[in-house]
């Protein structure tokens, strides 16, 4: 994995220029927030998630555990240097090759959770199919960490179909987490554009998708931070973001 250059964060930062006034215009969308309050006054959230509340200075970055381990080594590292959480959500077979990153996501404050074993087209299988898929992964995360993890991803599809979500729940998620902004990093179309297309559609509880294994991400998120951090949203966990 190459080093970012000081070039490298100059080119990112010029491309994100003018985006706080593009920012101001986007956060008076009006938008129907999820009525999250807390957990002792709010309606049961649904079973679906793409955002975190719409009123309260928070987001969600997470992150598909996948890839080259460093790249996901460096990300953490990044993100705690700015005091941000993020949540990732792990490939079973990645935590097989990597077990040790279950417990520097977790010693890191960070949340960890489900993206099935093994990245294919949940929707697109049969239920024994897709059982194995979902409890194969919870399995290996009970196994590293004593726990299944708080949030389930669908893999290869945003939105989980009426029979994922089910088995999700019966493997001990209640809620499937989507998200509200897509960061196309997996594309590889630069770090500039990476972070732009973030800073862009972001604003109170969004929900972020990126990837660890790209290039494109490390040298996008310390622009993405910086910028959150000047807006005053906070990276938090996805745990926080619905608490």
């Amino acid at each position: 994995m190459g080093r970012v250059t000081a070039t490298d964060r100059r080119a990112v930062l010029l491309a994100t220029a003018g985006l706080a006034l593009a920012a101001g215009c986007a956060s008076s969308s009006g938008a129907v927030a999820h009525p999250v309050r807390s957990a002792s006054t709010a309606p049961a959230l649904p079973a679906q998630l793409t955002h975190g509340p719409r009123d309260r200075p928070r987001v969600a970055l997470t992150f598909h555990g996948d890839g080259d381990p460093a790249t996901a080594r460096t990300l953490l590292t990044e993100a705690e240097k700015h005091g941000a959480r993020v949540t990732v959500l792990a490939v079973g077979t990645w935590l097989d090759a990597h077990p040790d990153l279950a417990r520097r996501i977790l010693d890191g404050g960070h949340d960890l959770g489900n993206h099935t074993l093994r990245h294919l087209d949940i929707n697109a299988m049969s239920e024994t199919e897709a059982r194995e898929e979902i409890t194969g992964c919870a399995e290996r995360l009970k196994r590293l960490t004593g726990s299944v993890g708080t949030w389930f991803r669908p893999s290869r599809t945003p939105v989980a179909s009426p029979l994922v979500t089910r088995l999700a729940q019966e493997a001990g998620y209640p809620h499937v987490l989507s998200y509200d902004v897509d960061s196309l990093d997996f594309t590889s179309p630069g770090a500039p554009v990476v972070a732009r297309k973030v800073l862009a559609e972001i604003r109170e509880g969004s929900v972020v998708s990126m990837h660890f294994g790209y290039a494109d991400t490390i040298a996008a998120l310390p622009v993405v931070l910086e910028e959150l951090d000047r807006r005053g949203l906070a990276a938090v966990t996805t745990t926080e973001l619905f608490s």
